[in-house]
């Protein structure tokens, strides 16, 4: 796809409408959303009394947290490589 063509879709995240904008594809796209809105929906079962806003932000610490310990295991494993 070429950079300055950009998808713009309609994702549903934790029962709310969001229109995105990206260069990935739209499956891509619909994926990531997916993967948001199913985090979201297990911490809000897991915590019923939390508003939307604390859901989310738990939901970011989440996935940042993931994102960190993806790296560092990746950041080993070319150190790993380079040996």
């Amino acid at each position: 796809m070429n950079e300055d063509q950009k998808n713009k879709l309609t994702v549903m995240i934790f029962g709310q409408q969001y229109k995105i904008v990206g260069n990935a594809s739209s499956n891509y796209m619909r994926m990531i959303a997916g993967h948001v809105d199913d985090k979201m929906r297990q911490i809000a079962e897991s915590n019923p009394r939390l508003d939307t806003t604390k859901i989310a932000v738990l939901t970011a610490v989440n996935i940042a947290d993931e994102y960190f310990r993806l790296k560092e295991e990746y950041d080993e494993l070319v150190k790993l490589l380079e040996e």
